[in-house]
């Protein structure tokens, strides 16, 4: 079904999950477009962005922000127009950036909205590589992996949108960059278009080895987003004063206990203490929204210059971001994952 001028399409939260999110933990309803009052704006969503942390968003568990209601609509980034204003700030048919999350029309009184000017080039990049992912890679590599010339990175999820970034910039910084993906598809096109120096397919049955092969000199910096066995792989092979930005641990996000086999903490804590290991968890917008115009600049002067390169994995339609979502989870996505919710 298109998008209305007369109805607005919501897909809300109709039961929390018990591990992996299924269809049925979702639900789509009609509902009348909202009109705005004094010094707000109509919003009209024309990209939706679908990232990991919404799976903890779907829970209730105490987490760093609130979880979604049962019956609330889900959250997420949005590139909208603005179809109706009665705020000075805005007018109609300008592009913004928002947090409608997952339907075709919301209201804004404009404090929350990014104006992305009249006529962006690439409005969906906002919410990629000039938007959270690409933040996310920037300020956690550059402000917490602080990577230096010579030194080996280490990627996980590399051709997903934060990784890919953040391997790019370690080239930049003159480090040595291994990359994590699943597939040789993935693990091709970090080499061949990111330009890691290599990639590896974490599906392997010998995953460990081939990255110990591929870190001769250890590992200086691992910027994790995956954790599971990426990361048991991984920890043997931190060299001593290792840096570890941590933005998500995908791979946990649908477990329901805790793993399986050996208590893994005295190791981990015993190589944080005799390798003196800095592991920094960080919430972007939390902790460097102050620096977000430093990124901006920096990232869009290295696309203009060719340095970074950019892959999106675009859907159509809002009723298939239930299904898209599901599968980003799974490693389905190849590149950033972005609902096209209308033509425009």
């Amino acid at each position: 079904m298109p998008q209305s001028k007369q109805i607005n399409r919501r897909i809300v939260l109709a039961s929390r999950p018990h591990g992996a999110p299924v269809d049925a933990n979702f639900r789509i309803e009609h509902s009348p477009i909202p009109q705005p009052a004094e010094g707000q704006v109509l919003l009209r969503t024309v990209y939706l962005s679908l990232d990991p942390y919404m799976r903890g968003r779907m829970s209730d568990a105490p987490s760093y922000a609130p979880p979604v209601d049962i019956s609330g609509v889900m959250v997420g980034g949005t590139v909208c127009r603005v179809v109706a204003s009665k705020n000075p700030a805005y007018k109609v048919d300008d592009w913004v950036m928002s947090f409608n999350g997952w339907q075709d029309y919301a209201i804004s009184d404009g404090s929350d909205l990014t104006a992305l000017g009249d006529s962006p080039t690439q409005p969906s990049y906002a919410l990629g590589i000039l938007g959270m992912p690409g933040f996310t890679a920037y300020m956690g590599l550059l402000d917490i992996g602080r990577p230096q010339v010579g030194e080996t990175l280490v990627v996980a999820a590399a051709t997903g949108p934060v990784g890919a970034t953040v391997g790019q910039i370690g080239k930049i910084k003159g480090c040595h960059v291994v990359g994590v993906a699943g597939g040789a598809q993935k693990c091709r096109y970090a080499v061949e278009v990111l330009g890691f120096d290599t990639c590896l397919d974490h599906h392997a049955a010998d995953f460990s080895e081939q990255l110990a092969k591929a870190c001769p000199e250890g590992i200086d910096v691992y910027f994790e987003s995956v954790g599971g066995k990426v990361f048991d792989a991984v920890l043997p092979l931190l060299n001593t004063k290792a840096r570890v930005p941590v933005c998500g641990i995908v791979a946990h996000y649908n477990d329901t206990a805790l793993p399986s086999g050996p208590d893994r903490l005295p190791s981990l804590m015993g190589a944080i203490l005799r390798k003196r290991i800095n592991v920094q968890g960080f919430i972007i917008f939390d902790d460097y929204a102050h620096r977000y115009d430093e990124f901006f600049n920096e990232m869009s002067s290295w696309l203009a210059q060719g340095r970074i390169k950019y892959r999106e994995d675009l859907v159509s339609g809002l009723e298939e971001a239930p299904k898209a979502f599901i599968g980003l989870l799974q490693g389905h996505n190849f590149g950033k994952l972005v609902v096209r919710v209308s033509d425009d």
